[in-house]
């Protein structure tokens, strides 16, 4: 008879790190309008595979921007199916210059800061011997700091 517990021991041990990040739902409306100002029009799966989205879980997002009218959606027959196509509207597109692309501008999307949960048992890694999630940057507070001086303009007090 096998130890189950010793044998997660050892799959653990031997599991690398898992990276885990999350998206803002501002960020998955933004990509939406994107990309059918990009394309023009896309069928519902071409939009949600484009946008790395889940209909089940985001279908609710295109409905609203449809009901806002952000985007029109129409349905035409194709054969025994019903087609769905998603366009622009031009009040999403006027949306995303006045809202989205400055929303980007001053809170970017941080690809160099990723939360990463470490499941080796070895205790090599000092900062995460509880095992919490600790979030590692591949550049150092100091060059952070000064990117952002680089980009903020100054403001004079009075």
């Amino acid at each position: 008879m096998y130890d189950n517990s010793a044998w997660y021991i050892i799959n653990m041990s031997v599991t690398p790190s898992i990276t885990v990040s999350y998206r803002d739902r501002i960020y998955m409306i933004e990509d939406i309008i994107l990309k059918l100002v990009e394309y023009g029009e896309l069928n519902q799966t071409a939009l949600i595979s484009f946008c790395g989205l889940n209909l089940k879980k985001h279908r609710c997002i295109l409905d609203e921007l449809e009901i806002n009218g952000l985007i029109q959606k129409d349905e035409s027959p194709f054969g025994k199916r019903m087609v769905i196509v998603y366009r622009p509207t031009q009040k999403g597109i006027e949306f995303y210059r006045s809202v989205l692309e400055p929303y980007e501008r001053f809170f970017p999307r941080k690809k160099e800061s990723v939360v990463i949960v470490n499941n080796n048992n070895n205790n090599t890694y000092n900062d995460n011997l509880a095992g919490r999630p600790v979030i590692k940057s591949s550049h150092s507070k100091k060059e952070v700091e000064q990117k952002h001086q680089q980009e903020l303009p100054l403001i004079e007090s009075y």
